[in-house]
């Protein structure tokens, strides 16, 4: 039976959450402070561990990473309001499998936490030979930095050269890695995924390399680390930028010399592999503060590909969007065909901080909730009608714009007042002196 920890503490909200887990057949325990946690989590192995973000004298993120270092195969689903999205996706970066914003429907939760034992599941297979590949979600953009992201793809898959892949959170970075590989050589062969951010550091050299049994405290069998799990393919590092000085070393070491050593092992065995390594940080910036090594850099960079981010794709936004839709149909049983014009125009003009991931969780949400044909206004999350970087996507400058604005706006929305006020960042009682002010009449008496 699957074991879920619910980590809150409000104790109201745990103990619905709870009987909702347990009438699906989940075997639930819950905490309401966090200081219990590691020793709960050394007692007995949890499946997922369900935590709020935010909790008196202790971050969600701490917790990632004590859960992450006693039990590295636990899922983290993350709890989080709305208003702290941006932070919710950093946890992503520090572990976390997914973020779910507060409130959720009951499928919602139920839905992440399939995802989530599914993952593991796949990234079992992953360590073990000869099981089947995970299949590439790579849609290919309209746009011209899409198109030219395909040429790159293209243009590099078919050669042996290192790839480095750079680019914000949740740009689909692992995507484009799957991609390069089933148009390469290699595409016959194992492609191993390695989340860097995501393992203990007293266990990167069990990971990367295996070890013999009885080596150490814990290695009750043999074990075959990522490198010779993907030996003859391509193996993907993501986040690299997270991984200790020391293991740059041996990873450095590993790809000049192609053997590696498993620990308590006198097995020397030769690697073949072809590296594509992702990071969402500056890494030459990280060389000059001396947080990674130059020569490591440049054995992994030579190609680079830079993914842009949903906000330069304009073009690609409702291209994606119908994509996750698709997805999200098939996945939920549903059946809702696209999208109503104002919400489209709020796509197109969201910053989508999280990108692609954001998107696909967005849209997902706006999926199950939807009642009718298509996703309505009242589907999406209201805090994704404001801009939020530098200035409000709406925000109202002079008098000539304004009018102009108002008028475009309303226009969009059917001249729903309750709607254009939202997308307008203003209250009704201000939107009605507006229009009086600029003498804009309602549509049916125009």
């Amino acid at each position: 039976m699957t074991n879920i920890l619910i980590i809150d503490d409000d104790v109201t909200f745990c103990l619905m959450l709870k009987k909702l887990l347990e009438k699906h057949h989940y075997q639930v325990t819950t905490v309401f402070s966090p200081k219990d946690v590691k020793r709960m989590i050394r007692q007995e192995f949890y499946d997922v561990v369900l935590t709020d973000l935010r909790m008196p004298n202790v971050s969600g993120m701490d917790l990632i990473g004590m859960i992450k270092l006693e039990s590295p195969e636990t899922q983290i689903i993350m709890m989080t309001g709305y208003a702290n999205i941006s932070t919710a996706i950093q946890s992503i970066k520090h572990g976390a499998f997914n973020y779910i914003p507060k409130p959720f429907q009951p499928e919602e939760v139920l839905n992440m936490i399939n995802e989530a034992l599914k993952d593991t599941s796949e990234r079992l297979k992953t360590k073990n030979p000869g099981n089947e590949k995970k299949q590439n979600n790579f849609l290919d953009g309209i746009s011209k930095v899409s198109i030219r992201l395909k040429e790159l793809i293209s243009l590099v898959a078919p050669t042996s050269l290192s790839v480095l892949i750079t680019g914000e959170s949740g740009t689909g970075k692992e995507n484009i890695a799957r991609s390069i590989h089933n148009k390469s050589m290699f595409a016959h062969k194992p492609f191993v995924a390695v989340d860097c951010g995501a393992i203990p550091k007293e266990l990167v050299a069990s990971e990367f390399f295996g070890h013999s049994k009885g080596s150490f405290t814990g290695a009750i069998a043999d074990k075959i680390g990522y490198f010779e799990s993907a030996n003859g393919g391509t193996l993907f590092l993501d986040e690299i930028g997270n991984l200790s000085y020391a293991t740059q070393i041996q990873l450095l070491r590993t790809l000049q010399e192609r053997i590696i050593k498993p620990i308590g092992s006198n097995l020397e065995i030769l690697v073949d592999v072809r590296i594509i390594a992702a990071t969402n940080e500056d890494l030459q910036i990280a060389q000059e503060q001396g947080n990674f090594r130059e020569d490591l850099y440049h054995r992994l960079n030579e190609f680079q590909i830079e993914v842009p981010s949903l906000r330069e794709r304009k073009e690609d936004i409702l291209l994606f969007a119908r994509h996750f839709l698709d997805q999200a149909n098939a996945d939920l049983k549903k059946s809702v065909s696209g999208f109503e014009p104002d919400v489209e125009y709020v796509f197109m003009n969201y910053g989508w901080p999280g990108n692609l991931r954001e998107m696909k969780n967005v849209v997902r949400r706006a999926t199950l909730l939807a009642n009718g044909k298509q996703i309505r206004m009242d589907d999406i999350p209201s805090e994704i009608y404001i801009q939020q970087k530098n200035k409000e996507q709406y925000h109202l400058f002079n008098e000539q714009n304004e009018s102009e604005l108002i008028r475009s706006v309303l226009g969009t929305v059917g001249y729903n007042k309750s709607k254009a006020a939202r997308l307008l960042n203003i209250d009704r009682k201000t939107l009605y002196n507006k229009l009086k002010l600029y003498q804009i009449l309602d549509s049916e008496n125009q």
